[in-house]
């Protein structure tokens, strides 16, 4: 399966491993108005995009009948577990969460 991630300037990383993962989340130390976030997205068009804030957005960008969810105050270490998820494809277990809308 394939995935990418964007960096806080919007620089693509292909297929990060969890070590990588870990590095570009460590980007938003950098994080600025104009580039707030960074995100992993998968081939199937899910996506989950990061805060300094501990903000975590959870959207389909391929599918706009899906509206987008969130949590907050999500921890660096959930944050790069749900990214591993996300790169393995594993989506009913992001999906299972208690996201808010």
């Amino acid at each position: 399966m394939s995935y990418f991630m964007y960096d806080v300037m919007g620089g693509t990383v292909d297929g990060p491993d969890p070590e990588a993962m870990g590095r570009v989340l460590d980007g938003l130390a950098n994080a600025d108005d104009e580039h707030p976030d960074v995100s992993l997205s998968h081939e199937s068009g899910w996506c989950l995009s990061t805060f300094r804030s501990g903000l975590l957005v959870w959207e389909n960008t391929e599918d706009g009948s899906v509206a987008p969810v969130e949590m907050r105050e999500v921890s660096r270490e959930e944050t790069l577990r749900l990214f591993r998820l996300l790169a393995e494809g594993d989506i009913a277990s992001i999906e299972a969460l208690s996201w808010q809308r």
